[in-house]
C-alpha cells in the first residue's frame, strides 16, 4: 500500500437536522485509509471545540496529524448544506476559516516530497495563503491528483488552469469539464472529446469524469474505460464523489486494472450516496455483495 498526502479543507457539514465532519480532502483521506493506505492530512483548524473534535476524529481513524495546524485567529471550517428532494446537495461555505490559512512548513514540504501521491482540490485555492502553500507543495510532490470542485464564487479559470497543468491526474464531474472546456475554447460538445482536449491542453495522462447515477468515464494512457453506474436509492450525495475518487486512486496507484478500478470506484460512490453523510463505513463484504448480488 502507498503513502498518500491529502491537502486542503477540513470542516463541519451542517445539515438542517444534524452535522457531520467533512471537507473533500478529508473525505478522500478517510476512504483511502480504509483501504489500508498510509494517509497524512495537511490542513488547519481553529482553537475551538469544533476543531478539537475534528482532530480527535482524524486521529481515531488512523490518519497522520503531524501536519494538522492550529490557528488562533480563524475558526474551524463550517459549511451549511441544503439537500433537495432528490438528495442532491448545495453549499454555503463560511469564509474566512482556519483552512484558508494553511502555512508552508518544513514538515509539510518533507511529508509531501516523500509521498507516493499528493491529493488536492480547487476550493483550497480560494485564499492567497493556502493557495501559495499549495503551489509550493506542488513543486516537490511526485504524483499529483487534482480533484476539481467548482464552488461559486471561489474559483477562477487562471487558477484552475495552473492546477490542471501541475496535475498528473484530474477528476471532474460532467458539468465541471464542460464549463472549463468552454472557458478554454474547446470546440466540441462531446464528453470524450473534451476529456481528450483537457488531456492535451494540460499534458495530463489521466482524466476521470463522474456522471452522477450514470457512472463515470476514465481516460487512462490514451484509452477510455466506462462504467454506466449502479442502481441505489439515494439518501444524500455528500461525499460520494470523494469516496469514488479515493477508491479509484487506491486501485490505480496500487497497479490494478483500470476497468476494475472504475467499476470498484463507481460501486463505492453509489454505496456512499445510498447512506447518510460523507463517510459511512463500508465493508469488503458490502462491496462484494453490491457489485455481485447473485
Amino acid at each position: 500500500m502507498k503513502n498518500i498526502v491529502c491537502f486542503g479543507e477540513v470542516l463541519w457539514d451542517v445539515f438542517p437536522t444534524h452535522k457531520k465532519i467533512g471537507g473533500a480532502p478529508l473525505n478522500v483521506a478517510l476512504r483511502l485509509q480504509s483501504f489500508g493506505n498510509n494517509v497524512s492530512m495537511i490542513t488547519r483548524i481553529g482553537i475551538d471545540k469544533k476543531g478539537n473534535k475534528i482532530k480527535t476524529y482524524i486521529q481515531e481513524h488512523g490518519i497522520n496529524t503531524d501536519n494538522l495546524q492550529i490557528d488562533d485567529s480563524f475558526k474551524t471550517g463550517k459549511v451549511k448544506v441544503m439537500l433537495n428532494e432528490k438528495g442532491s446537495a448545495s453549499y454555503n461555505i463560511m469564509y474566512p476559516r482556519a483552512w484558508d490559512n494553511i502555512q508552508l512548513t518544513e514538515s509539510a514540504m518533507e511529508t509531501t516530497e516523500l509521498a507516493d501521491a499528493f491529493v488536492f482540490g480547487s476550493l483550497i485555492a480560494r485564499d492567497d495563503v493556502s493557495r501559495h502553500t499549495l503551489y509550493e507543495l506542488l513543486k516537490v510532490a511526485s504524483y499529483k491528483i487534482f480533484d476539481v470542485n467548482l464552488r461559486v464564487p471561489y474559483y477562477t479559470i487562471d487558477v484552475l488552469n495552473h492546477l490542471m497543468n501541475e496535475a498528473d491526474f484530474i477528476k471532474f464531474n460532467d458539468d465541471e469539464i464542460f464549463e472549463i472546456g468552454e472557458k478554454l475554447n474547446s470546440k466540441t460538445n462531446g464528453l470524450e472529446e473534451n476529456m481528450q482536449f483537457i488531456a492535451k491542453h494540460t499534458n495530463t495522462k489521466t482524466i476521470c469524469v463522474t456522471k452522477g447515477r450514470h457512472g463515470a468515464i476514465l481516460y487512462y494512457n490514451d484509452t477510455f474505460y466506462y462504467n454506466s453506474g449502479y442502481h441505489i436509492n439515494v439518501v444524500d450525495t455528500v461525499g460520494a464523489g470523494d469516496s469514488f475518487l479515493a477508491s479509484l486512486i487506491s486501485k490505480l496507484i496500487n497497479k490494478h486494472d483500470p476497468q476494475e478500478a472504475i467499476n470498484f470506484a463507481c460501486a463505492i460512490g453509489a454505496l456512499v450516496a445510498g447512506s447518510e453523510g460523507a463517510n459511512p463505513k463500508i465493508s469488503q463484504e458490502d462491496i462484494a455483495k453490491f457489485m455481485n448480488p447473485n
